[in-house]
């Protein structure tokens, strides 16, 4: 808070707001974090077993679309947009 005489314009008194306390029980925040660890542990872990199965699967379609390709005997490459012109 700030006081300021309103004929000289200077400043007469300040008060500095209390600011309020970032942990209110010390031995609550902890268990969060022991508890935050093992989800961290979990969702990494998650992310892992999706990453592996997102390779296997993209290998399986990329298999997939390269037997089509070579079973429809197409061989002339698709026309682009400015061939047509």
């Amino acid at each position: 808070m700030l006081k300021v005489d309103a004929v000289t314009e200077a400043v007469i008194s300040h008060k500095v707001p209390e600011k309020p306390r970032a942990i209110e029980d010390l031995a609550a925040e902890v268990e969060k974090l022991k508890g935050a660890s093992g989800r961290r542990e979990e969702l990494f872990r998650k992310q892992m077993e999706a990453e592996r199965g997102q390779s296997t699967l993209l290998n399986r379609k990329f298999d997939e679309l390269l037997k089509d390709v070579k079973q429809s005997g197409d061989k002339k490459p698709p026309k682009r947009a400015f061939d047509l012109d």
